[in-house]
């Protein structure tokens, strides 16, 4: 579980973030919802440590990250896995090179235990034929799911997200986000999610959180988003034509 308590972040005289509470669960989709520049990608920035809040607390199983010594410091991130918007692979390395490229860095493994840790983790998300393949020989489908397996390697307790829908047709979306969901109740991780996708929203938001303007502007799910009487957040789910036209028929 994480929890974040009374956090606000300034940079200079520009206020972006407001007296900011919020608990994410184990076990659950939390997903974070908003304009851009309604301050997601710094709330984010500051639950991984890389921005420093302006007030308040950002607790991992009640410890406050933003107080710990830097030896706790680089335990809590050694139990954090994070998928970048573009997938972040590198390029001159397969797809098992680059989830093993984490256990690597951070374990004393010997060769045996790493490809076992590899296979299991590329198994899982589906990609049991392209262990040899290059970033540029996936699809973006393919790559946001080495990127997913890459997270796991190390068997984390949380996962970030940046937008993993990005680029990605409808379709091998819905792939993407069943994945996350299957991945996040299987090892009961505390998933965090920063999207823009409302099919993420009804598809797994098990908690959803609106940002609008700095603040925590509301706070449900994915099943009731809806119907809400948020002006706000209806005017931002119904943002399109296509939306606009099927809140009509409710």
């Amino acid at each position: 579980m994480i929890e974040i308590k009374n956090i606000s972040k300034k940079f200079s005289d520009r206020q972006v973030l407001y007296d900011f509470n919020a608990t994410f669960e184990e076990g659950m989709c939390n997903l974070i919802i908003g304009q851009s520049g309604s301050g997601k990608t710094v709330l984010m920035k500051c639950l991984v440590g890389l921005l420093e809040p302006t007030t308040g607390g950002v607790y991992y199983a009640g410890t406050d990250f933003t107080k710990a010594s830097e030896k706790e410091r680089k335990r809590i991130r050694q139990e954090i896995g994070m998928v970048f918007q573009g997938g972040a692979l590198f390029d001159s390395m397969t797809c098992e090179e680059n989830v093993a490229f984490p256990l690597r860095m951070f374990t004393n493994w010997n060769k045996a235990k790493i490809a076992d840790r590899v296979k299991f983790c590329l198994d899982r998300v589906n990609l049991s034929h392209a262990y040899q393949l290059y970033p540029a020989e996936l699809s973006g489908g393919m790559r946001k799911r080495v990127a997913i397996a890459r997270a796991i390697a190390l068997n984390p307790k949380y996962l970030f997200f940046d937008e993993p829908n990005s680029g990605l047709d409808p379709q091998t979306g819905i792939v993407i986000d069943r994945l996350i969901k299957e991945i996040t109740q299987e090892f009961k991780t505390t998933t965090i999610i920063n999207t823009h996708d409302m099919n993420s929203v009804v598809e797994i938001g098990d908690k959803v959180i609106f940002i609008y303007k700095g603040h925590k502007h509301w706070e449900g799910d994915g099943t009731n988003i809806v119907n809400s009487n948020n002006k706000e957040l209806i005017e931002f789910v119904f943002a399109t034509g296509l939306l606009k036209r099927v809140q009509n028929t409710f």
